[in-house]
């Protein structure tokens, strides 16, 4: 029988993060969430990692809650170093954590926003790189593994501006370029773009205004439905053929016959939001 994979959620507390580690945590795994959420006072919105970690537990796998900001990076290094001294590997890394600032979906042109919307290009694009920089000799000793950077078709569209844009364009590059350095050691990195997630915070949206967000709802996905992805990925043996890639969830999902939690399977936006980039093979060393 194998050992329950060891996982990494970054991001953790609520959201895709929480889904994500929930449904990681369902086949098994164990899963040590990260976020800065201690208390459901601290955050206008619900979630802790400690909750999700109990929710993990209760579905079969072992949560382990951390509380980590990702902009301290002795702080994730000491993260990887207790993921080090507990398990001795780690199978898969899940970047995730990002700041959301008030003003992400508020109309208007960059110069009309708060300058604080960078704050996205620390936890978010700057995040993913030192988590992968601190979880790669334990996916390395493995001799195999995967990093997941979730994105979205903010990659290559106009969405919420460029400061959410090129974060995500960033993460999507970065897991291309990782993928060339951890390829001869087995280990896989791809970047995740998710459809419209029914997080708590468009779930809020949704309820505040049913008639507006009618059409969007109905195809909207669990967040749950990219832990599901991931975890297909994870035993796909074809996976070291998608390393690299940016990977629409809803199409990855259709191919390794992945459905959401209701059994739909979401549709892919790819028809009016674009495709995923093409990256060059050319490596330059």
């Amino acid at each position: 029988m194998n050992a329950p994979r060891i996982a990494v959620v970054t991001g953790a507390s609520r959201g895709a993060g929480k889904g994500i580690a929930l449904a990681l945590g369902a086949t098994g795994a164990t899963v040590y969430v990260t976020g800065r959420t201690t208390a459901e006072s601290s955050s206008a919105l619900p979630g802790t990692v400690a909750r999700t970690a109990e929710e993990i537990s209760r579905r079969g796998g072992t949560g382990i809650p951390m509380i980590v900001d990702h902009s301290d990076d002795p702080q994730v290094e000491a993260l990887f170093e207790q993921v080090r001294a507990e398990h001795g590997r780690l199978d898969i890394l899940v970047n995730n954590a990002i700041t959301i600032p008030k003003a992400l979906t508020r109309k208007g042109p960059f110069w009309d926003k708060p300058l604080a919307l960078t704050d996205m290009f620390d936890v978010g694009m700057r995040s993913a790189y030192v988590a992968a920089y601190y979880a790669a000799p334990l996916l390395v000793a493995n001799g195999s593994g995967l990093v997941v950077n979730t994105s979205s078709f903010g990659g290559s569209c106009y969405m919420h501006g460029p400061a959410y844009g090129v974060g995500k364009a960033a993460v999507d590059k970065m897991a291309h370029d990782m993928a060339v350095d951890f390829k001869p050691f087995g280990v896989a990195a791809v970047s995740l773009w998710m459809g419209l997630l029914k997080t708590e915070r468009t779930v809020a949206a949704f309820e505040a205004d049913p008639e507006m967000y009618e059409g969007l709802a109905a195809s909207a996905e669990s967040v749950e439905f990219p832990g599901r992805i991931i975890a297909a990925l994870a035993r796909d043996e074809k996976l070291m053929d998608r390393t690299g890639q940016v990977l629409i969830g809803a199409e990855i999902a259709e191919e390794l016959g992945v459905a959401d939690v209701d059994g739909n399977q979401p549709p892919s936006h790819r028809p009016f939001l674009g495709d995923p980039p093409r990256f060059s093979a050319a490596v330059v060393d």
